[in-house]
């Protein structure tokens, strides 16, 4: 196939460099963030917002009902089969458009003003709820080490103010310019890296008893009250799915990474392919250490894989194990407010943002969106709330995640197989394999836009209902609401040059 790049292209390595400066002049804006990230630094960002150890840490007790075993597993190979062919037609679209609008962007640009307009909401959506799920996750397991350490008791309250303590650390991380966010994340993959070989090979040696490879990849659960297994099957995806998700940071990058219209689209592949490969690794290494599955599911620590490290390794052993995946969901969540904040600036840049004027400064010492950054964490916490008085609504979070973000991603790829020849490609595309490639993007993500609406336990209460269709719900009335109050000042612009948009750029620089 002619021209087809997927992770390391002759064409895109032998031709000139394209001048990503002059390209982003181009596609209408000045450059006014820092170009300072590596190829490594792009990849890592999206490698360390999948973060399997935060997802596949944060849902596994959801897995244990919702299926078991056999839909961790398998689900986990099946979902990350899609969502690579997700990725790759993701990444073409933004070797073509690398800007921090990414996703909203590419929608204008192929579809018009209202299609970039319900993306960008949409993304922001699934944007902030990673960053909620992710840092609440983190609470969660902080809650779990310090119950082994000093016999705290994590209630949702305690739980809850521990949230907003890493929210604020990420936050201040955030602050600084974009070369620590570098940096944290090209530490970040060697930590999740060395940290699943050292879970998965202490869980492999130190145990007496494993359970069957029988057991691992057969055995289906179902305490979620739904009596259809195909149902429960399908719910049970959300572990995958939503671990899988948060990789269009490296698209939201773009405009601080050198050479973007090929690093950010090898970027996004590879972090799939290696969270794919590491992430099954590190669910059947889970899985296998089990030693009381009813009591794994009843830990007090309120956090499953816990139980099973305490189980297999006593206190000390898995206080340690423990540790080494709160470090790692920390890396994860200050990756994902890295992109949540490029986001919130790029919408705000085209004022598509209420009080988008402030949203949009520039710290001209560190170049950095710092109003963007405090928006983003202080809209998190909000989304968090329902915590307080659901056991529910972690999952919840979860699925606002995944229906905000997956169907964001979907679009801007939905306009490109529908604009045909009208669209460009970059530097990093996939030749003849693009429209098929596309199709099944496509069609994945309408799947499970709809199936992650749905009640994930029976009976459907107030304290158990999906609240993420509510939220996808208020968020589309928000955005059309407020594309009346804005559309006249939105606008993603065609051209950038002239004397008044250097003025105005100027001016959002503080």
């Amino acid at each position: 196939m002619s021209r087809t790049t997927w992770s390391s292209s002759p064409s895109a390595t032998s031709a000139p460099l394209p001048d990503e400066e002059q390209r982003l002049r181009e596609l209408g804006y000045q450059p006014v963030l820092a170009r300072r990230m590596g190829g490594f630094g792009n990849f890592a960002i999206s490698f360390s917002v999948i973060s399997i150890l935060s997802g596949c840490m944060t849902l596994y007790g959801f897995g244990l009902g919702t299926g078991g075993p056999a839909v961790m597993l398998w689900g986990w190979a099946g979902v990350g089969l899609f969502v690579l062919c997700v990725g790759l037609a993701l990444a073409e679209v933004t070797s073509a458009y690398p800007t921090s609008g990414a996703l909203y962007y590419m929608a204008d640009r192929l579809g018009g003003r209202r299609w970039g307009w319900y993306t960008g909401w949409l993304n922001l959506l699934g944007l902030l709820g990673a960053i909620a799920g992710i840092d609440y996750g983190a609470a969660l397991f902080s809650g779990a080490f310090l119950n082994l350490q000093f016999g705290f008791t994590p209630t949702p309250e305690k739980t809850f103010l521990i949230f907003l303590c890493i929210l604020l650390l990420h936050a201040v991380l955030n602050l600084f310019n974009v070369r620590l966010v570098s940096l944290l994340n090209s530490i970040s993959v060697w930590w999740h890296v060395a940290g699943v070989a050292v879970i998965v090979g202490v869980l492999a040696i130190v145990p007496d008893h494993h359970q069957s490879p029988s057991f691992v990849f057969t055995e289906f659960v179902n305490d979620t009250g739904w009596d259809n297994p195909l149902y429960v099957t399908a719910i049970g995806l959300l572990l995958a799915q939503y671990t899988f998700s948060g990789y269009d940071a490296s698209a939201h990058l773009s405009e601080e990474t050198s050479n973007a219209s090929v690093s950010a689209a090898r970027g996004i592949v590879r972090a799939i392919w290696a969270s794919w490969i590491a992430g099954f690794i590190l669910l059947a290494g889970l899985t296998f250490a089990i030693q009381d599955y009813a009591g794994t599911q009843r830990s007090e620590t309120g956090v499953p894989p816990a139980q099973i490290m305490i189980d297999a390794l006593g206190e000390s052993g898995a206080t340690a194990l423990l540790l080494i995946v709160i470090v790692a969901q920390l890396f994860c969540g200050n990756a994902e407010t890295a992109a949540a904040s490029r986001m919130v600036f790029a919408f705000s840049r085209d004022n598509a943002l209420p009080g988008s004027a402030v949203w949009r400064k520039v710290s001209s010492r560190t170049q950095v969106p710092v109003p963007a950054v405090w928006l983003s964490v202080g809209l998190a916490a909000l989304i968090a709330l329902p915590s307080l008085y659901s056991a529910t609504a972690y999952t919840a979070v979860t699925a606002i995640n995944v229906i905000g973000i997956t169907p964001a991603y979907a679009i801007p790829i939905f306009l490109k197989l529908r604009a045909g020849d009208r669209f460009k490609p970059g530097p990093w595309n996939l030749g003849r394999w693009s429209r098929p490639i596309g199709w099944i993007a496509v069609l994945w993500v309408a799947f499970v836009t709809v199936l992650f609406c749905l009640p994930q336990v029976s009976p459907v209460t107030a304290k158990s209902m999906n609240y993420a269709s509510i939220a996808l719900a208020v968020v589309l009335v928000l955005a059309t609401v407020w594309w009346f109050v804005a559309r006249r000042s939105y606008s993603t612009p065609s051209a950038y040059g002239s004397e008044r948009e250097q003025a105005e750029i100027a001016e959002d620089i503080v």
